[in-house]
């Protein structure tokens, strides 16, 4: 067992409201589920992002090492401005019941197998899932080198 399925394990038995109540620790650490799969020409990656959309992803390779993350911040409320008369009421008020949408962020890095053509990886997002294809070199093959006499 490595590390990553020790504290993944560790998060399976924890359980949550007992430490703080209201606060689940299982669903706040994880990021989207990930699907990778393999055939002879490539690997596709396959990632669950439901609500987001092209403009709302970010994928960077870097030395073989592939990131894909997202941040987005809650519409700027609007500003209500103070009225003269205190006690009279501001019409547009408004009072959040429940907020849980404010905010999302998440990273998620994979080491890309030696194969792997860097420079035409292709992604695309549709329904919510997002798939990066990542198209595999061909084999090197040994090269026969002929040795002369001097």
């Amino acid at each position: 067992m490595n590390e990553l399925n020790l504290l993944n394990n560790l998060f399976d038995v924890i359980d949550a409201d007992c430490v703080l109540p209201g606060l689940n620790i299982k669903k706040t650490c994880q990021g989207p589920k990930v699907d990778v799969k393999e055939n002879k020409e490539a690997y596709t990656l396959e990632m669950d992002l439901p609500g987001k959309t092209d403009k709302d992803i970010d994928i960077e390779l870097n030395r073989n090492v592939l990131t894909i993350s997202s941040e987005i911040k809650s519409a700027k409320e609007e500003k209500i401005e103070e009225k003269a008369d205190k006690k009279e009421e501001k019409k547009d008020e408004v009072k959040w019941l429940i907020r849980e949408r404010s905010f999302a962020k998440f990273s998620r890095s994979f080491t890309l197998p030696e194969d792997v053509d860097g420079e035409n990886l292709s992604a695309n997002v549709k329904n919510g899932v997002l798939t990066v294809t990542m198209p595999r070199r061909a084999p090197v093959t040994p090269k026969k080198i002929e040795v002369t006499c001097a």
